[in-house]
């Protein structure tokens, strides 16, 4: 299948890869589109696809484009392609903000499947929501849910509205991960051990709480309570996080995320 990604970044490299990895392409049918010659040639050399500075070139006789570009590049990339696309091409974006009406009246263009990923999925553990017009045939269906599939974990949705939620959420959730280790880095630091045991244990800790959460069975309420012994360390931790206002504030911050994804999706700053 012919491919082309307009954009070379980092989440559309990660896709790219993934494709190539399950061999839902070959790297003679991928055109990589990017404004960088030296992101160019860096492509070229460790997947062997084709790459051009040409967004009209890349999308010529492409069944798939993967619009992989920066949210402010936009509208300047709408100009150029709109009106380009042959009817039964799918247009897949990954444009963070970017609603199915905002693409579909920039690039004249109706069969188009909007992702809302996450960073994870550079790695092959990512999470994925998506949506798709109703132009999009159940074969290009097929083919976006086995393709976010390779990046990690995939869950389509039949609202758009869902995207905006799924933001907040899973597509800024390693954000607050990554805060709270650094936290708990630095508590960790302060109270005596290095930093690199200190930030061993944060990991690995994280890492097998998280599996714990998906293998026992049981609700991470369940868990938590399990390790809370009535008057142990864990509870004074606990009732610390609690005065702090832990549980209030995370919800007041995706909110704030949520909030954020709809004016963006709305055009607003």
């Amino acid at each position: 299948m012919k491919i082309a990604f307009i954009g070379g970044g980092n989440m559309g490299e990660a896709m790219l890869s993934a494709i190539l990895d399950k061999k839902l392409s070959k790297p003679q049918d991928i055109s990589v589109s990017d404004i960088s010659e030296n992101r160019r040639q860096y492509l070229k050399q460790r997947y062997g696809v084709t790459v051009t500075g040409d967004n009209k070139q890349a999308i010529g006789g492409a069944r798939v484009v993967v619009l992989a570009i920066k949210p402010q590049n936009l509208a300047e990339v709408m100009n150029e392609l709109r009106g380009q696309f042959e009817p039964s091409q799918l247009v897949l974006s990954i444009i963070a903000g970017a609603t199915i009406q905002t693409l579909s009246s920039g690039l004249d263009h109706n069969r188009i499947v909007r992702v809302m990923p996450n960073t994870p999925a550079q790695i092959g553990e990512g999470m994925s929501v998506w949506t798709a017009t109703s132009e999009v045939t159940k074969r290009q269906r097929r083919w976006a849910s086995s393709t976010l599939g390779a990046i990690g974990r995939e869950i389509y949705v039949d609202d758009e509205a869902y995207l905006d939620m799924a933001t907040a959420v899973s597509g800024s959730g390693p954000a607050y991960f990554f805060l709270f280790v650094e936290a708990l880095v630095e508590a960790a630091v302060r109270i005596g051990l290095s930093r690199d045991m200190a930030q061993e244990l944060v990991l690995q800790t994280m890492l097998g709480s998280g599996h714990l959460i998906q293998k026992s069975g049981k609700q991470p309420a369940e868990l938590r309570q399990m390790v809370t012994s009535p008057g142990g360390t864990t509870a004074e931790a606990l009732a610390e996080l609690d005065k702090g206002g832990f549980t209030s504030l995370v919800i007041k911050a995706v909110g704030a995320a949520y909030n954020k994804a709809k004016r963006l999706g709305g055009g607003q700053k």
